[in-house]
């Protein structure tokens, strides 16, 4: 259970070692009598389906260990990457994001990536550079002073859209959307909070920082606003 990427790493495998075979010997065949169907998308088919049928038989063995239910989805994702984007695997045709759909695993995958993206905030807010912009020596690059806690912010956001935009269906990329909306409403109030014990050096360093990070957390998602 904890070696998902054994088996997913041999499928990728598989694939890329019988496809030169698959177009050459076997494509020719069915090209002579007519087919439309393609031997090395077929083949890759044939074998997802296998990973859906392990996938589904793993799932509830480790739905309630956070690190392995974690360490199962990110490599589910690194999987899917390759399969679409070496081997043209079809949208169309069944994939692993069908498995992390169903609503128990879904569920789950929520709330441990809430879990997580919570710790990754007390970490980015607790650390010393929080409030230091990564690219303060550098004039031309750092016009809008980003405190690094607000650029590892938005980059947490950037990666989590990353995760689920492949999902197959409008309404679970909703849900995640809506998770991504209550970290930004808990950012915010996080900022609050530190602006409030600043309240007394209103020009202040930290002040100042919070204000940056304000601005380029509202210019960054204006500029998403285009991005369906």
């Amino acid at each position: 259970l904890n070696k998902p990427e054994w088996y997913l790493t041999q499928v990728l495998m598989w694939i890329g070692n019988h496809s030169k075979f698959l177009d050459d010997k076997i494509q020719p065949i069915l090209d002579k009598t007519g087919s439309s169907v393609n031997a090395g998308l077929e083949f890759s088919r044939a074998l997802v389906m296998l990973i859906l049928e392990k996938l589904a038989a793993d799932i509830p063995c480790l739905l309630y260990d956070d690190t392995l239910f974690c360490h199962l989805v990110d490599e589910v994702l690194l999987f899917e990457r390759e399969l679409y984007s070496v081997h043209g695997y079809l949208s169309s045709f069944p994939s692993c994001m069908h498995i992390l759909s169903e609503e128990s695993c879904f569920q789950r995958w929520l709330t441990v990536e809430k879990k997580f993206a919570l710790q990754k905030m007390d970490s980015m807010l607790s650390s010393e550079a929080a409030w230091i912009s990564q690219y303060k020596d550098i004039t031309d690059v750092d016009e809008m002073k980003v405190p690094d806690c607000a650029e590892t912010f938005m980059t947490l956001l950037l990666v989590i859209t990353d995760r689920y935009k492949n999902l197959p269906t409008a309404s679970r990329k909703l849900q995640f959307l809506g998770l991504q909306k209550e970290l930004v409403d808990d950012f915010r109030i996080r900022l609050t909070q530190v602006m409030k014990e600043e309240t007394r050096a209103s020009l202040g360093f930290r002040y100042c920082a919070i204000l940056n990070a304000v601005n380029y957390i509202a210019t960054v998602l204006a500029d998403w606003a285009d991005n369906v």
